[in-house]
């Protein structure tokens, strides 16, 4: 029984729970990134090749995105055309209020000062100290600030990052993994709006690399700083808000990590899935959309045909039913509607009325009858495994 959308859904699938978070979808805040339909091309001629394509993100202040993917995949040119570095040849991209694909030469030099880079290769200074190095990235962005100011802030980056017993050395004097924090400290020290890491763990322990992650939630949570973070490196998974992932170009998922833990128990305890493999579930889960819907908007109509699956994420509604529109049922979070016209074909057979904000997750007919089709075929395997061994 589910019938016709006439709420307007929110795409941002990914911000759609956190209350502050949902304000911001209302244009309270304005997104930290906006990625509409970026194609990216390397070369000239006949040997001219697309590495992106048609590319669609958004992303909040305060939110740490990993990026993650096969190598080839697109993930450092994303990157890089989000950090300046490469200028965007197709498409719409705005960072912090600023629209790459239509701004100056001064303009991006500008942004630049407020963005953070961490890159897989140091580039180090050699005939610098790890305060140097960090206090000249400082100095380039506040040319005013007192030397002993500078100095002293970049001294206390690198404590925090654990370099506090050496910040005379130069980088022939550290290791591989000392050398890494020396970057972090240098990305980090003038306090950027967004920082742009590509496997900025990579070359540390888990101890360090705890450090490092920990430091970065903290930037998030604190001053509302912006992280998007390319890592092979399954162990700084946890502290991800969202996970993007690219194949081939594209950006084929966008999962928000803690909610899609939640979508998949919720789905699990709906017996309309019943028999559904977990991976079959989590499919499902990366496979939904969110919808919000305000007091008193109708979700279904009854009579119309059936579209989609719902599930009640937070809110409530009613269900009526007859010309009189009586009230039949009120349904609340962790409730589902609209499997019956998906599974027999026949017209909604109510109406669905929200009765206060209520955020659903919606799932296709589509995608409905797959999960549907793999719960019939993994149940004719049992069957089939069952009557062999009779």
């Amino acid at each position: 029984m589910v019938g016709q959308e006439t709420s307007q859904r929110n795409p941002l699938r990914a911000t759609a729970f956190n209350p502050e978070l949902r304000r911001k979808t209302a244009g309270q805040w304005q997104p930290a990134i906006a990625v509409r339909k970026v194609d990216h091309f390397y070369g000239e001629g006949e040997q001219r090749k697309q590495v992106l394509f048609d590319n669609n993100l958004v992303i909040y202040p305060g939110e740490i995105i990993i990026m993650t993917g096969p190598s080839g995949s697109g993930k450092t040119t994303l990157l890089t055309l989000l950090g300046t570095l490469r200028r965007v040849q197709h498409g719409e991209l705005e960072v912090l209020d600023e629209p790459l694909h239509r701004a100056t030469d001064s303009q991006l030099r500008q942004l630049r000062q407020r963005l953070g880079f961490i890159f897989q290769a140091h580039n180090l200074f050699g005939s610098l100290t790890a305060t140097q190095n960090v206090r000249m990235a400082l100095e380039l962005v506040e040319p005013d600030l007192p030397r002993a100011e500078a100095t002293k802030r970049a001294q206390e980056m690198l404590a925090l990052v654990g370099l506090g017993a050496r910040l005379n050395h130069k980088p022939k004097q550290l290791s591989g993994g000392q050398k890494q924090r020396v970057a972090i400290a240098r990305g980090l020290v003038h306090r950027p709006r967004l920082v742009l890491a590509d496997e900025p763990t990579a070359a540390l322990d888990e101890q360090s690399g705890r450090t490092v992650v920990e430091m970065f939630r903290d930037l998030a949570q604190r001053e509302q700083v912006t992280i998007i973070i390319v890592t092979h490196d399954n162990r700084i998974l946890d502290v991800a808000d969202r996970i993007v992932n690219l194949v081939d170009g594209r950006i084929v998922s966008d999962v928000l990590v803690k909610e899609a833990s939640i979508i998949g128990q919720m789905l699990a305890s709906c017996n309309v899935f019943d028999g559904v493999t977990p991976r079959t579930l989590t499919e499902v889960a990366d496979k939904m959309q969110v919808e919000t819907w305000s007091a008193g908007q109708r979700i279904i109509r009854e009579g119309d045909l059936g579209d989609k699956f719902y599930l009640i994420r937070e809110g409530r509604v009613a269900v009526r039913r007859g010309a009189s529109e009586a009230v039949i049922a009120e349904l609340k979070e962790g409730d589902f509607f609209g499997e019956a016209a998906l599974i027999t074909g026949q017209p909604r057979n109510a109406h669905i009325d929200a009765t206060e904000e209520t955020v659903l997750y919606s799932l296709s007919k589509e995608h409905f009858q797959k999960a549907m089709q793999d719960r019939a075929t993994l149940e004719d395997e049992v069957r089939s495994s069952l009557f062999d061994r009779g």
